[in-house]
């Protein structure tokens, strides 16, 4: 089969689909209308975050079979529009799933004890030990929206550092405490004016768009801090840098996005905000895992043991 990579992976990815025989071309930063002209070429496609696979594209790819997301959100791939086609749509869920969690845990920590304003203000010599006075996670209440792999691996490292954990999950809908002790609630409005720090760990979908706004933070916890790992466009922005200046947000740590490059340097510039551009799965460990994922679930179906982690459109 020929197989195109159209955005940077593990070279492990490459190498792997080769060894199987396949003939594989690597391609990146594609633009819409080159990824158009050849897409017809080729029997599967892999990408990470950078590749739109557009309905537009997918109607051009005649001998597309696959599209293999090398990592879990695949809201850049129009999954009805593949699926309407007849080819498959596949990711890599729990590849990345350590790297988006530290990232997480290294903002909690962060901001708590403000590293960056600390570091920055001694880089500039001065010496603001009183005014950098910060606060410890212990006894700290997490409330973390979105139960699914990340989402739960938060949740129990967070445990481990001392800190109590409410979550709320629209798929889970009721009262439970599991085996961490980490308390499921039912509803948003029972988590948000009682937690101190607040993790958005839910996928990008139609009902999860813009899914926290300024109607959220009002019922916030008045100096929480607020982090957002997941994806971009899950958080009204504006409403985030309102929540901000009003002090109900004490402080944001933003890895992601509603356009990305971001737009809102407003929020970007903030003093009470850290950010970084769209690091969660940016590890050595985590690229790897994903392109050799994607690599042997490619394999397997073309071989014809199966697909592994298909996608389906949302109703």
């Amino acid at each position: 089969m020929k197989i195109l990579i159209s955005d940077k992976t593990s070279p492990k990815c490459a190498e792997i689909l080769r060894q199987a025989g396949h003939e594989v071309d690597e391609k990146f930063g594609l633009s819409p209308e080159e990824l158009k002209t050849i897409i017809g070429e080729y029997d599967g496609l892999i990408v990470r975050s950078a590749t739109k696979v557009t309905a537009n594209i997918i109607e051009q790819a005649k001998n597309l079979k696959v599209i293999g997301r090398a990592g879990s959100g695949v809201d850049n791939i129009d999954v009805k529009a593949a699926v309407e086609k007849g080819i498959v749509v596949m990711n890599t869920p729990g590849a990345n799933t350590n790297a988006v969690v530290e990232l997480t845990l290294a903002y909690m920590l962060a901001l708590s004890r403000n590293l960056y304003k600390a570091s920055h203000s001694l880089k500039q010599g001065k010496w603001e030990k009183k005014k950098l006075v910060g606060t410890e996670v212990l006894g700290k209440t997490l409330g973390v929206i979105g139960y699914g792999k990340i989402g739960r691996q938060v949740a129990i490292k967070s445990r481990c550092l001392g800190m109590e954990v409410i979550c709320y999950d629209p798929y889970v809908g009721r009262e439970i405490i599991d085996q961490f002790g980490v308390r499921l609630v039912a509803s948003l409005d029972d988590l948000l004016p009682v937690a101190d720090y607040i993790s958005i760990h839910v996928p990008k979908t139609p009902e999860t768009t813009i899914y926290i706004t300024k109607e959220h933070f009002q019922k916030m916890k008045k100096g929480v801090i607020f982090i957002n790992c997941a994806r971009g466009g899950i958080v009204n922005e504006e409403d985030l840098l309102w929540a901000l200046n009003e002090g109900i947000v004490a402080a944001a740590g933003i890895d992601v996005f509603e356009v990305e490059p971001p737009e809102n340097m407003d929020l970007v510039t903030h003093e009470n905000v850290i950010c970084t551009p769209h690091l969660g799965a940016s590890t050595y460990e985590a690229q790897e895992n994903v392109g050799v994922q994607i690599a042997e679930q490619f394999v397997d179906m073309f071989a014809g043991k199966g697909i592994r982690n298909q996608v389906r459109p949302r109703n």
